[in-house]
């Protein structure tokens, strides 16, 4: 089965077919490209529709995502962020291996296909041409022969008049004999056209027009076996993205599992609870009576009248309850809220003032990170003042002293509302005593006197000396083992940059994203670590920009998995 001998005479047609052949894989390309741009927005809505429904940071939404039936939601709208990231890879890989590897084919197969059409055109004019030669010839010939046989009949009418001088009639004889050769010369080139003719057109047709041909049905066959592979990958583009869709299902699945409707019914106890005695009963009132009628201390109405009195938490309280919600109510419409939380039941008061001492106490413990680090900044310029000037942080330390001190006297006042609504006496906690020692152990220290009055700790932390004899301990021993400048520190590990750093503070050093450098001394929880490029270039980097690999024989290395 070859279109050079099946098909030696539709050249015509055979270039039609192989157009609508291109035009059908451009078509396929068109196809898929659309199919890309449909998962494009369709990935781009699902991502739009799960922002749309996260909740709002910092809002009433945020807080409602502690019962499980919305923590399962936020999982599901997070797992449809993945299952959307998946139908941008369908789209990222179509494009790469399906429209743009077509499209570049489609350039070469429409090069291919007219360079053997344009052979085929060149065979055929040649062919025509020898065909015109050869019309051309025969006609000669013809016309020729015809000239020959009237010259010769003028020959022999003259001859056979006898009027007709000799010299005429000799005349009329050459011009016969002229006339018969180039008859004859015309017969012999006519003959000679004609087989050249036959032998290019022998091979026109049985070598030149089935070469050609077979190209093109060649040309075409590689046409459709591409479309079918272009289908095959496809279908296994998606196909590929199906474990990892499943995964986002299997997720969703998960979270409906993780649903615990008992523990989201005690949430809302612990929400909402007031911690308040149901009223009591109301005592009944004798009008009969002709004595003026007292009123029970637990009636509504005596409730009312008390609305001024001091609300009593913990205990039974009968008709107490409605003041709270008069005053509660009044608040809201106000839109006032205590710095005590008085308008809030007891419980809630209790839970809104605990939140509010553990949020104070993560501040405070953040100030004192920050009082440590600059300290110990500030000790290693007492020590190599080529690093930086010691007093260009004294301001920083007064600073962060007042910041804590002020945090404190608010968390006081905080616990101690805390141990009323509690019922406890005004007195702090044993806890909150053990916090507030923990402030006062670490207090500001003189400004002057910070570098010289503090001891490194192996956590980190600064403690201060009662003496001066433990002021030069300190200072003989552990900061000159920990800062000596005639002899470097040496390398316990290496780390890798993973951002970019510019150190502008005094003491630091910049690093580029990805560079590897040596690690001198690791962070001891002021969260920087002390790092070298050379002999000459060291300094500080925050410890969140490095990732650090520890030597394992080097001394006082740590293990990190």
């Amino acid at each position: 089965m070859s279109w050079g001998t099946e098909l030696w005479d539709q050249f015509d047609n055979l270039e039609k077919h192989t157009q609508w052949g291109i035009d059908i894989l451009e078509k396929y390309i068109k196809f898929v490209k659309e199919r890309t741009e449909i998962e494009l927005n369709y990935a781009k809505q699902l991502r739009n529709l799960s922002k749309k429904y996260q909740p709002k940071k910092n809002s009433k939404e945020e807080e409602e995502y502690k019962y499980t039936s919305c923590k399962a939601f936020l999982s599901t709208l997070n797992e449809m962020n993945d299952y959307a990231g998946q139908h941008e890879v369908i789209s990222e890989n179509m494009t790469s291996q399906i429209t743009v590897e077509l499209a570049r084919y489609v350039q070469e197969l429409k090069q291919e296909r007219k360079s053997h059409f344009l052979e085929g055109r060149k065979a055929q004019q040649h062919i025509e041409t020898c065909w015109k030669q050869l019309e051309t010839s025969k006609r000669r010939f013809e016309r020729d022969c015809k000239e020959a046989d009237r010259a010769q009949q003028y020959f022999e009418k003259m001859d056979a008049d006898i009027n007709v001088t000799k010299a005429d009639v000799e005349k009329a004889r050459q011009q016969a004999q002229i006339r018969h050769q180039m008859a004859e010369d015309s017969k012999a080139d006519y003959s000679s056209i004609l087989q050249k003719f036959n032998r290019e057109q022998h091979e026109y047709y049985r070598t030149h027009i089935p070469n050609i041909f077979q190209k093109i049905q060649e040309m075409e066959e590689r046409r459709i076996l591409r479309i079918g592979e272009s289908m095959k990958t496809y279908a296994e583009v998606d196909r590929q993205v199906i474990p990892i869709i499943g995964k986002c299902l299997d997720g969703i699945v998960k979270a409906a599992d993780s649903i615990d409707q008992k523990n989201d019914s005690q949430l809302v106890i612990e929400a909402y609870k007031s911690g308040f005695e149901p009223p009591g009963d109301i005592d009944f009132e004798d009008y009969t009576q002709p004595m003026k009628r007292t009123l029970s201390e637990n009636s509504l109405s005596n409730s009312r009248g008390e609305g001024k009195s001091e609300v009593k938490f913990g205990g039974k309280s009968k008709g107490k309850l409605w003041p709270f919600i008069k005053k509660n109510k009044l608040s809201l419409k106000l839109g006032a809220t205590p710095e005590d939380f008085s308008n809030l039941p007891p419980e809630q008061r209790r839970k809104k003032l605990q939140q509010k001492v553990d949020e104070l106490n993560k501040e405070i413990q953040k100030e004192m990170d920050q009082r440590d680090a600059i300290t110990k900044m500030k000790d290693v310029y007492l020590k190599n003042p080529q690093m930086g000037d010691p007093a260009s942080l004294d301001h920083k330390l007064v600073e962060v002293g007042q910041n804590i001190e002020k945090l404190r006297l608010e968390a006081q006042k905080f616990e101690s509302w805390l141990a009323e609504v509690e019922g406890r006496l005004p007195a702090r906690s044993e806890q909150a005593r053990r916090q507030s020692g923990m402030y006062d152990a670490q207090n500001t220290p003189p400004v002057n006197n910070c570098a010289q009055d503090r001891e490194s700790s192996p956590d980190g932390s600064y403690t201060e000396e009662q003496s001066q004899e433990s002021e030069v301990k300190v200072l003989a021993t552990d900061f000159d083992d920990e800062f000596d400048d005639e002899e470097p520190l040496p390398a316990i590990g290496t780390c890798r940059a993973l951002y970019t750093f510019e150190g502008q503070n005094e003491g630091t050093i910049s690093v580029a994203e990805g560079e590897t450098l040596y690690v001198i001394e690791e962070d001891k929880g002021d969260g920087w670590t002390r790092i070298r490029r050379n002999e000459d270039e060291e300094g500080y980097v925050p410890t969140s920009y490095v990732e650090v690999y520890l030597d394992k024989n080097a001394k006082g290395a740590k293990t990190y998995i």
